[in-house]
């Protein structure tokens, strides 16, 4: 009998009560993870907890947070760690798009709320697992990146710069502990047809602007990118497979990462970073 990839591993993954987040936790749990989600509306956890166990025979627990706010983030992670005896993978996946329109007019407050829930809710989870992951020699950590991490995105500015912003975090903290067996990398999922795409078509073409408007209308029509095709990556990067990976930023449609394990030299250089790269 083959054995799972992630058997008996332990991942605690934020944001993980519906989207990708929830998909990955699917995918993980198919791999034999143990899992602990972590969102900030009870029923919705709840909802995720019941379909992930009643699918897959693996310990699911949940646990109501900010993660924005460090003694939340804290108490989850001390509470993951208390539960399951340790955590050997984080997903940061908890992200939203923010305020909607030109930079002028949009509301400070809301504009500062998303770089709170997208970049401090990258930054203290990866900070509260480091220790324990560095005592035991061994961690992967995986954040969600998005379009907004490598190109400008008109009238979404808090998440563009928010997004670009988690990539370069999730590069610098993999240099400062590269040489403690944790492996740090930043997943692009594709264009998916979640929630926040839903968000972006309510808010209409006078928010959004028109071309990304109708762009969103084609991608909710085509059906956007299969989440398996994010997953896979996810699953790959939080498993042994891709042991000594670390400090990039992989495009799960874009870029041949399944070919990674067997092309190491691949990896070298900046094409894989948040980086220009030069001619």
């Amino acid at each position: 009998m083959e054995t799972k990839r992630l058997q008996g591993r332990r991942a605690l993954i934020t944001g993980a009560s519906r989207g990708f987040g929830l998909a990955i936790a699917h995918a993980f749990a198919a791999e034999g993870a143990n899992l602990m989600l972590c969102a900030r509306t009870a029923s919705d956890l709840d909802r995720a907890k019941n379909d992930i166990m009643d699918h897959h025979n693996v310990r699911v627990l949940s646990y109501v947070a900010d993660v924005s706010l460090d003694e939340d983030v804290y108490t989850l992670v001390a509470d993951t760690i208390e539960s399951f005896g340790g955590i050997e993978i984080l997903v940061c996946c908890a992200g939203i798009y923010g305020p909607k329109g030109p930079i002028q007019k949009v509301n400070v407050e809301d504009w500062v709320r998303a770089i709170e829930i997208n970049l401090l809710g990258t930054m203290l989870p990866c900070r509260a697992v480091l220790d324990h992951m560095m005592f035991q020699k061994h961690g992967k950590i995986i954040v969600i990146s998005g379009g907004g991490a490598t190109k400008p995105m008109p009238n979404l500015s808090a998440y563009a710069a928010s997004k670009a912003a988690v990539v370069r975090f999730a590069e610098t903290i993999a240099e400062e502990v590269r040489d403690s067996g944790i492996d740090i990398n930043s997943v692009a999922p594709g264009a998916l047809n979640t929630r926040l795409l839903d968000e972006l078509l309510e808010a209409g073409p006078d928010a959004v602007g028109r071309k990304f408007y109708e762009q969103a209308i084609e991608q909710k029509k085509s059906g956007g990118t299969p989440m398996r095709r994010g997953t896979d990556l996810c699953t790959f990067l939080a498993s042994d497979e891709s042991n000594g990976i670390t400090g990039k930023l992989i495009s799960a449609v874009w870029d041949p990462w399944r070919d990674f394990k067997k092309n190491r030299h691949d990896l070298d250089g900046d094409v894989y970073t948040l980086r220009r790269v030069s001619l």
